[in-house]
């Protein structure tokens, strides 16, 4: 597929709803649908690459979703955690920067593991860098920010005044990253669930009634042209 170059989108979020539904309405375990959603992670994340995406964001888990069965949720980060162990060999192989964003000291310590292994592999990679949202709240982000900013006017480094847009971007989890030009919702919901409400402000948001495992290389393709048709303004009229 060939884009317009002058209008293709530097970063794509993705909030990847519809495991447990896709896996319900087949009459399938849960988990099943989980591991397909992984495995269409891989493919999506290897076609950006391939289509020169710079960045992709992809929603994993929330600090919400703690609330759900506790054998789903150790089911999930079983999943999670080999899916980082194997990944970070394919994703090194293929040029891919993997980053995790989220407050990972309330992770396991294998996970925690994990995680910066994955990290520290890939970080010299030049191809898509792949963000994903693990165990993140977009709230408990901007908290964790003004925090930290709060910390620095307390000890004088800097004063109020010096308080911009820039700064508190420079003390999120995507620090140094361009924010989102397109969020892909799948599963049909219309609600960003937490997810980066600092970043999102100006992303255009496409909603697609199909379940994430079902979700492929061609669905991303339309979602790009249809971003292609967007104007963005930024507040302009």
């Amino acid at each position: 597929m060939k884009f317009k170059k002058e209008t293709m989108p530097k970063h794509i979020a993705i909030i990847m709803d519809g495991n447990r539904r896709w896996a319900k309405a087949k009459g399938i375990p849960v988990s099943y649908g989980h591991k397909e959603g992984a495995k269409t992670l891989e493919k999506i994340v290897r076609y950006a690459n391939k289509i020169g995406l710079e960045y992709i964001t992809v929603y994993a888990f929330s600090t919400e979703n703690w609330k759900r069965a506790e054998d789903e949720v150790k089911s999930l980060m079983m999943l999670l955690q080999s899916y980082l162990d194997d990944y970070s060999k394919r994703a090194d192989t293929e040029n891919i920067k993997v980053k995790i964003l989220g407050d990972i000291s309330a992770l396991s310590i294998g996970m925690q593991k994990s995680i910066q292994k994955c990290m520290e592999r890939t970080k010299n990679n030049t191809g898509v860098t792949f963000n994903i949202a693990l165990n993140y709240g977009g709230r408990d982000e901007l908290i964790k920010a003004t925090k930290k900013i709060a910390n620095q006017v307390k000890k004088n480094e800097i004063q109020i005044e010096d308080i911009t847009e820039e700064l508190i971007s420079n003390n999120l989890y995507t620090k140094g990253e361009p924010d989102p030009d397109l969020l892909i919702r799948t599963s049909g919901e219309q609600r960003l669930s937490n997810f980066l409400p600092w970043q999102l402000v100006y992303t255009e948001f496409l909603f697609i009634d199909k379940h994430w495992p079902d979700f492929n290389e061609e669905d991303l393709d339309d979602a790009i042209i249809e971003y292609q048709k967007r104007t963005r303004k930024f507040g302009a009229n």
